[in-house]
C-alpha cells in the first residue's frame, strides 16, 4: 500500500517514471501519457510539435465544452483535469508530462487511473522546494450561469462542494472535508465523469464525446444510472 503524504506541505515527485494509455473523451483518439520525475517545480508538458516541456498555469486553460483545456502555444491539449487532479491531490509538486497527442486519455473516467499509476511509480522528495502558492487575504468569488465557486481564507484547506439536479437519480448533494492526499485518493479520485441521456446524441453530432462509452462515463437517465 502507497503511503501518502501527510499533507501538501512538503516538496515530491515521482520515484521512477510510470504512463498510461487510453482514448480521448472528446477526440476519440488513442493518446499516452508518459510521467517523469524532475527537478524543476511545478507540472511540465510537452506534445509532439515541442522541442521543450512547458510548466503548466492556471491562466493557461480556455474556455471550451465539457473539459479542461490548455493553451500552450504550439498546441492546445484537452480534457487534462482529471490527469492534472491526480498530481495535485496526491501531493506531487515536480512531474514532467509526455503525451503524445493532444488530449489526456480519459481512462474510466475519473482520476483513479492516474493515482494508481502514480502509486506504481512512488513518490521521492524533490531536490527544489515546492512552489509557493498564493495567500488569499480576502474572499473570491467567481459564477457563471448557475454555478459558482467561492475561496475564503482559511488555515487549513477544506473543500466544500454542493450539486442541485432536476434528476431524481442526483438530485441535491452536498460533500465536504479536510483535504488531505489521503483523502484525495479515498474520496475524490474515484469520482467520475458522468453525462445526460437526452444529450448525447445531440454531443455527438457536435463532435464531442466521440470516445464516450459506458466504460469511461456514467449516464444519467432520469430517475437511474
Amino acid at each position: 500500500m502507497t503511503s501518502w503524504p501527510q499533507d501538501y506541505s512538503v516538496a515530491w515527485t515521482l520515484a521512477a517514471e510510470t504512463s498510461r494509455s487510453g482514448v480521448g473523451l472528446h477526440s476519440g483518439l488513442e493518446a499516452a501519457v508518459e510521467l517523469r520525475p524532475t527537478e524543476q517545480p511545478g507540472f511540465h508538458m510537452r506534445l509532439p510539435e515541442m522541442e521543450q516541456p512547458i510548466r503548466l498555469r492556471p491562466d493557461q486553460a480556455r474556455d471550451s465544452p465539457l473539459c479542461t483545456t490548455l493553451d500552450l502555444g504550439p498546441a492546445k491539449v484537452a480534457t487534462v483535469e482529471h490527469l492534472l487532479a491526480a498530481l495535485a491531490g496526491c501531493g506531487l509538486s515536480h512531474v514532467e508530462i509526455m503525451l503524445n497527442g493532444h488530449e489526456v486519455p480519459l481512462l474510466d473516467g475519473s482520476a483513479l487511473g492516474w493515482v494508481e499509476a502514480i502509486a506504481a511509480a512512488g513518490l521521492a522528495p524533490a531536490a527544489t522546494p515546492r512552489p509557493t502558492p498564493p495567500l488569499l487575504d480576502q474572499p473570491l468569488l467567481r459564477s457563471r450561469g448557475s454555478s459558482v465557486i467561492t475561496a475564503t481564507p482559511a488555515d487549513r484547506f477544506g473543500v466544500v462542494g454542493i450539486i442541485d439536479f432536476p434528476q431524481a437519480a442526483i438530485g441535491r448533494q452536498q460533500f465536504s472535508l479536510e483535504l488531505t492526499p489521503q483523502r484525495f485518493v479515498e474520496e475524490i479520485a474515484p469520482a467520475r465523469t458522468f453525462g445526460f441521456r437526452e444529450q448525447v446524441e445531440q454531443l455527438r453530432a457536435a463532435g464531442l464525446i466521440q470516445g464516450g462509452a459506458l466504460d469511461n462515463a456514467l449516464v444519467c437517465d432520469g430517475d437511474q444510472w
